[in-house]
Order: structure tokens, then C-alpha cells, then sequence
């Protein structure tokens, strides 16, 4: 566990002299938040920071790099739980029950339809929506085109397979990106596999009790056949598990190449690089008519307020306060949207989503062109799997013993459902 931050009352009182008196009763009260999306650290360091100001709530925030499960794992073992914990929607499934109070009676579960409950009771506040796609730099598409690329017209394989070969005809060598990390390949690619399709959770356990041949498979074999052609277009295939991430972000920025499969979270690291094109999200292209164009996605990380006697109700009360100030009051609400780009899993939050990928994800939520995601994955599915991934990605095997190879995961692997 790595502490990125420690913000006290004393210090930021500080920095805002003159505010109002803290009531004496509110200056006692201490929460801690453990944040597992590093993208939003920063942001969630300087938020503590004024929030703790402002309300008179010392307000520590955590970052760990371990997984979420380890790691919450690790801090329930030694008795020093998070008065709010961010966790993965699977984590909500698992931890809750034993370690979460329940939120029905907020208000803010009549705002969204992202939270999660289990058994009639909501554990999960959903901090944000993300969805994964093809990322495309549309700018540098219509510039060596020569006319306005509507990615509408693109949403089977065939489609897509013409728009790359007139982008190479055009001088764009190699059009697409593919990032080598085995949660993007996995965790990401792999799971439109399962989630496409009307039981993701019956399909992995046929694979499981073998009543189901991967290789076989239409769903798999649709989805593989879109990811050979961002294979094969790749600027780094000849040493794909060397590229960089932050290297194929960079020349997706620039235009260098065109395509990119990833989440509207990326935007934290193609900001950096200035896009002066213009950036959006398209569906993968398939063949399969019931989910081309729609993205996958749906509520992403969640926080809970944990109920256990090394919490207090007066620490409780402050997490729930500090989860209706992300909600309802305007500093909260700009902080999600503005501040961390993030696109809000609240119907009453109106604010204009800030980022452009973020944006294709609100369209598409707002049109009902999302498909869910599937939260029980188990926690070294993206690890082992995405080994496997990467192999097939280098040519190390092909496409029948990377199904071999799922299909050995799961073999192995009993179904969380």
C-alpha cells in the first residue's frame, strides 16, 4: 500500500484564514477514502485538500497499485478499513455484504440507475460511467479522406476494413494502435467476448463444463476477426508487446494513426498530448447486427461506507454528506465532470461532459447504446488470460490455442454466477 497524501484540518484551515468557524464537533471527525483509479489521484489530493476547508471534515486520501481485492483484503486483516472505499463493481458483489452499510434511503438512488443493490439493499455508489470502443482521431481520418468521416457508416468488419486500406492508400502506413496491457486485452477486449451476448454468465459455464468449443464460437470468432485487423494494421506489429502505451496514445494525438481500442479513460493520457484533432469513440466494428454499433460499458467503480466498529456513526454520517456533495452540490458536481472528467451516472447532474471520448459515451448511454458489462470476472482472469492475449498478439500461437487457452482458464476456474 503506497499513501500518495495526508491532508489535515490544520493545514488546510491554514490556507482559507478568516472562514467561517468550524463547529467544534465537526473538526473531530476524520474520514479516509481509498481511491483505485490512479487516472483521478491528483484530483482526489486537492479536492481533500479544499473539501476539508470548507466542511471541517479532515479528509485522508489512499492509493494502492496492489489489486483491489488484495488490497482491501489486506487493510480488513489488520482492522483499518476506509471510511469510503473505491472498488471495482465484482469487489461491491464480494465485500459489501460483510463490510458495507446500506444507502437505499439517499437520495440519490432516484438519480441514477447505476447503483447497485443485492438483495434490496444499495451498497454501491457509482462514481462515473465508462465504456470501451474503437478511439479514433476523427481530424486525421477526414485529412487524408478529403471529405467528412461520419463513423456511423462504419460499424461492420467489411466497412472497416476499406476505410483502413484507403487510409494506408492515402499514406497512413499504419492506421491502427494496440495496446499490449493484459487488462486492455483482457479485462477490456476478451470480455466483449462474454458480455456480447444475451447470458454472459451461461457461456462461461459452458466453457467450464465444456459443453461450449470457444474456437467455435461466432461471438469469439466475430470479435477476433475485428481484432486481427487491429493487428495487422498495427504501427507496432513487429514488436507489438514492446510498444509503449503511452507511445500509441501519443501517436493517436498526433494523427499518426487513426485507431485505437480503449475507453473514454483515456483521455487522461491523450490530454496530455495536446490532440489538436478532433478525438471520439466508435463501436467495434462486427458483424453481428444485435451489438454493432454499441459500445460496452455501463457504471465503473463504485464507493461504499464501511460498517464496521472501527467506523463511526459520526464518520459514517460525514461519508454520506461527502457522497451528496459529489451529487447535488455544485463545487461536487464540477469536481466529477470538469475537474476529473468524468462522465456523471446521475440523471440530475446536467453539467456538460468535458472531454470528447466522454462525450461519445454520454451520447451513446443517452441513446441506450450500451451494452452492460459483466462484473464476475474472477481477480486473475485479466492476468492469466491477458498473458494468453499477449502471446496471440506477438504470433506466439494462433487463434485455436488462444481459445485452448481460455478455454484451459476456465476449466480451472469455477464461475463466480
Amino acid at each position: 500500500m503506497r499513501r500518495m497524501k495526508v491532508v489535515s484540518l490544520l493545514t488546510a484551515g491554514a490556507m482559507l484564514a478568516g472562514m467561517t468557524a468550524i463547529p467544534a464537533q465537526a473538526a473531530d471527525v476524520k474520514i479516509t477514502i481509498f481511491n483505485s483509479k490512479m487516472e483521478i489521484q491528483s484530483q482526489l489530493e486537492e479536492m481533500a485538500a479544499e473539501y476539508s476547508a470548507e466542511k471541517g471534515v479532515d479528509v485522508e486520501v489512499y492509493y494502492s497499485s496492489d489489486t483491489v481485492a488484495a488490497h482491501m483484503s489486506t487493510r480488513y486483516a489488520s482492522n483499518e478499513p476506509y471510511t469510503i472505499s473505491m472498488v471495482d463493481a465484482k469487489d461491491i458483489y464480494s465485500l459489501a455484504p460483510d463490510h458495507a452499510i446500506d444507502l437505499s434511503d439517499q437520495k440519490w438512488v432516484e438519480d441514477t440507475t447505476q447503483e447497485i443493490a443485492i438483495d434490496g439493499k444499495v451498497y454501491g455508489f457509482p462514481v462515473c460511467v465508462e465504456a470501451r470502443g474503437i478511439i479514433m482521431n476523427k481530424t486525421a481520418i477526414e485529412d487524408i479522406l478529403g471529405e467528412t468521416f461520419d463513423p456511423s457508416t462504419v460499424v461492420t468488419r467489411e466497412a472497416f476494413a476499406e476505410l483502413l486500406q484507403k487510409l494506408k492508400d492515402g499514406g497512413m502506413e499504419n492506421p491502427t494502435g494496440v495496446m499490449k496491457e493484459d487488462w486492455s486485452l483482457a479485462a477490456h477486449y476478451l470480455a466483449e467476448v462474454y458480455e456480447t451476448r444475451e447470458d454472459p454468465a451461461a457461456f462461461i459455464r459452458g466453457i467450464h463444463d465444456g459443453s461450449i468449443d470457444l474456437n467455435s464460437d461466432e461471438r469469439f470468432t466475430d470479435l477476433m476477426d475485428t481484432f486481427d485487423l487491429l493487428k495487422e494494421n498495427n504501427y507496432a506489429a513487429a514488436s507489438p508487446i514492446a510498444a509503449v502505451r503511452e507511445d500509441t496514445e501519443m501517436l493517436l494525438a498526433d494523427g499518426d494513426i487513426a485507431f485505437m481500442f480503449g475507453g473514454n479513460w483515456d483521455w487522461s493520457v491523450l490530454a496530455e498530448y495536446d490532440p489538436a484533432g478532433e478525438m471520439m469513440m466508435m463501436p467495434i466494428p462486427q458483424d453481428n447486427a444485435d451489438y454493432n454499433g454499441k459500445l460496452v460499458g455501463g457504471g465503473s467503480k463504485y464507493f461504499f461506507i464501511d460498517s464496521s466498529d472501527n467506523t463511526s456513526d459520526e464518520q459514517r454520517e460525514a461519508a454520506k454528506d461527502f457522497l451528496n456533495w459529489l451529487v447535488y452540490d455544485d463545487a461536487g458536481q464540477d469536481f466529477l465532470v470538469n475537474t476529473c472528467a468524468l462522465v456523471p451516472a446521475f440523471s440530475n447532474i446536467t453539467l456538460e461532459v468535458s472531454d470528447p471520448l466522454g462525450k461519445s459515451v454520454k451520447y451513446f448511454a443517452d441513446n441506450d447504446l450500451l451494452v452492460e458489462n459483466y462484473n464476475y470476472l474472477p481477480d486473475d482472469h485479466y492476468a492469466k488470460c491477458g498473458a494468453s492475449f499477449q502471446e496471440y498478439l506477438a504470433n506466439q500461437t494462433d487463434r485455436a490455442g488462444f481459445a485452448d487457452a481460455i478455454t484451459s482458464y476456465w476449466k480451472a476456474t469455477e464461475p463466480v454466477q
